[in-house]
């Protein structure tokens, strides 16, 4: 006998799709490491003593007349005569360069702008890397009328690779400590966690003393009365390296 026919189910409402739930964030590292794997923070620093790679000279042009052509004209002579002669050492001058120009007019005193006389002044910029010409050249340069010199001032590159090396020594000073106290504790390394490097720079430059001539370098004239060249000790220069490192190491056998 047949079976009656069975009612149709009404549709199931579809169910709205449920949000994808969000990851949780990976637990935040412990600052100062946990039992099992303790962390160790040194200091590595380095100081080196190397000789200079330039030396720079400043010098000032000055002129003074109650002319204010006549003044401008004799300072523009001078000026030419300075750079000729830094030029005249070719290869010897790694950088020439001018700063400041000032032409400003003295007045007489009282109520008149009367113009008692006219002041110029050039600022010369003078780097080298022969430390023999330099001598000579500081002497010639102070033997011009009206003219001045600064310096030497010693220094490095910023390129130089006195620095890196120092640089490195510290890494390597810091590698060193981290092993000595964790050998204390009869653990080692195991990573490198940070590497931080707080300053690497050399000692500021400094004006010396210059000793008494001696000798005269490639560059002298044969001029009878040319003033004998200095002879100058180069400073030697101070490069420091400083960095913090944190290691983890091994359980301590305590």
């Amino acid at each position: 006998m047949d079976q009656p026919a069975q009612p149709a189910q009404p549709a199931q409402p579809a169910q709205p799709a449920q949000p994808a739930q969000p990851s949780q964030p990976p637990a935040a590292p412990v600052p100062y490491g946990t039992p099992d794997t303790p962390r160790v923070a040194v200091r590595g620093e380095a100081r080196l003593e190397v000789d200079p790679e330039i030396a720079r000279l400043g010098i000032t042009v000055s002129a003074r007349g109650a002319d204010r052509r006549a003044a401008l004209d004799d300072l523009t002579r001078r000026n030419n005569q300075v750079l000729d002669l830094v030029k005249s050492y070719g290869e010897a001058v790694e950088k020439l360069e001018t700063g400041a120009f000032t032409v400003h007019p003295e007045l007489a005193k009282g109520r008149h702008e009367r113009v008692r006389a006219y002041h110029g002044r050039v600022h010369i910029d003078a780097a080298l890397t022969d430390f023999t010409a330099l001598g000579e050249l500081t002497t010639r340069l102070a033997d011009l009328e009206l003219t001045r010199i600064d310096g030497p001032w010693w220094g490095l590159r910023p390129d130089s690779p006195a620095h890196g090396e120092a640089r490195r020594q510290a890494v390597r000073e810091a590698v060193q400590r981290a092993r000595e106290y964790a050998g204390a504790l009869g653990a080692r390394l195991v990573a490198l966690v940070e590497l931080a490097d707080l300053e690497a720079e050399q000692g500021p430059m400094v004006p010396v003393a210059v000793a008494s001539p001696r000798s005269r370098s490639a560059y002298a004239t044969s001029a009878e009365d040319a003033a004998p060249a200095l002879d100058l000790e180069p400073q030697r220069q101070t490069v420091y390296a400083h960095v913090n490192a944190r290691f983890t190491m091994t359980r301590p056998e305590l």
